[in-house]
């Protein structure tokens, strides 16, 4: 478990029991026939518990297609393996959706209304971190969620609730796998259309800044992929699926203990940040200023629910418009406050960083770096002021206008981006840094 990306630790210093076991599909030795079981494994570390799902393949002999995901060997003298990697196995798992079965404790549910095919060929996306998802032929792909939790989800709920609304700015849902642990509701699984064609949002602002950096021009505006109309249209889309949300799950307005709890909170997690990474030390006073601004700010902040883990690599750019997706929310933070209503300029700062991170992620050890950082600079105002615009004239409250809330938001973000780059990616951590002196 710790080699794979959807593990958050580096290592296992626990114990590790499997909390649940289900036979999906019987093996036999004789046909080559393999054996499908369905895994909750439960990790326990320092009094915490976490659980995590593999669906796992047991064969005599692993083909050669199949190694890169043993696992190991059983008391059986079985190998076990990455299960979702098996094409003679998936299906199991759409056939199961497609006719709404059960099989013990599991779930596989079908939307009315939704058209499968149970004869497409899955493949595994690479590109997943938390998640694991497999794209099924041209029409279908289930996103098979890792780190489980018990509660409604709000990634079926969410885009379920959309659907209904008639929304064309999401990926519909077509059904879904759950079980129940601790009594509780829990998600497994997720399929949804595939959006066959799409480009995801990260890859097209790459290519923006790409071309941009190699154009020779210090003007976003004069290079031949920019990106500023794709930002306001998606600004646009934004705006129209947080009003969907606000229709589809209700509203309030932020408290005053509600607004000094979430300061509370953005200390919290500087403090606990500056302690691991010193280097954000310099600039914890200001930051803390901007956080005392939001704490004692009059201004009324409206809630909602949100996206909750918004960024370009969460849209997709399709023939007919961009497409929100993953409405899980960031799998770290608590189910509870997931599911809470929170302010939706929250998603507006999310995806401001991610501009800021495109520009500056090709930056990263380029020839040309300290001449480019200004046009850099200048593409990222460009494309967060093309959004935020795009936002406004969708009928959303235009971010900007709340200049106090907008700030602290994106500088918590930028909080968490820090910690997250010292765990993972130390060489990116300057991308975090350099943000937050500009900020």
């Amino acid at each position: 478990m710790p080699a794979q990306r959807w593990y958050p630790g580096g290592s296992i210093s626990g114990v590790v029991t499997i909390a649940a076991d289900t036979l999906l599909a019987a093996g036999d030795p004789v046909t080559d026939q393999p054996e499908f079981r369905h895994l909750i494994v439960e990790v326990t570390s320092g009094g915490q518990a976490a659980r995590y799902q593999v669906l796992a393949g047991f064969r005599t002999q692993v083909p050669g297609r199949l190694k890169h995901a043993v696992i190991g060997v059983d008391e059986r003298g079985l190998t076990a393996y990455d299960g979702l990697h098996d094409t003679d196995l998936t299906p199991v798992l759409l056939d199961g959706i497609a006719a709404g079965r059960t099989a013990g404790p599991l779930v596989f549910a079908r939307e009315p209304g939704a058209v499968i095919d149970t004869d497409a060929r899955s493949m595994v996306l690479s590109a997943e971190q938390s998640n694991t998802s497999l794209v099924f032929g041209e029409s279908a792909i289930l996103k098979v969620i890792r780190r489980v939790f018990p509660g409604p989800n709000p990634d079926l709920e969410i885009a379920t609730a959309l659907a209904r609304l008639g929304s064309a700015d999401i990926a519909a849902p077509y059904g879904s796998v759950s079980t129940e642990l601790d009594g509780e509701p829990v998600l497994l699984a997720v399929l949804s259309q595939y959006l066959r064609g799409g480009t995801d949002g990260w890859v097209l602002a790459q290519t923006s800044v790409r071309d941009l950096y190699a154009s020779g021009s210090s003007a976003a505006a004069e290079a031949g992929g920019d990106f500023a109309g794709e930002a306001e249209r998606l600004g646009a889309a934004t705006a129209r699926v947080h009003a969907d949300l606000a229709r589809a799950f209700g509203t309030a307005v932020l408290t005053g203990t509600q607004r000094a709890g979430l300061a509370v909170r953005m200390h919290s997690k500087l403090a606990e940040a500056t302690a691991e990474v010193p280097a954000l030390g310099v600039y914890a006073d200001k930051i803390a200023a901007a956080y005392t601004a939001l704490a004692e700010s009059r201004e009324p902040v409206p809630l909602q629910r949100i996206h909750g883990d918004y960024h370009l690599g969460q849209v997709m750019r399709t023939e007919h418009g961009w497409v929100i997706l993953d409405f899980e929310g960031e799998p770290a933070v608590p189910l509870d406050r997931r599911r809470s209503l929170a302010p939706a300029v929250q998603d507006v700062a999310g995806m401001l960083r991610s501009f800021d991170y495109a520009a500056r992620h090709q930056l990263q050890g380029h020839a040309d770096e300290a001449r480019l950082s200004g046009t850099a600079l200048e593409w990222v105002a460009r494309n967060q002021a093309a959004f935020c615009g795009g936002y406004a004239e969708a009928g959303g409250a235009d971010p900007r206008g709340t200049a106090v809330l907008l700030r602290a938001l994106m500088l918590d973000k930028a909080v968490y981006e820090v910690t997250y780059e010292a765990r993972h990616r130390p060489a990116w951590l300057t991308i975090p840094l350099d943000a937050i002196a500009g900020l």
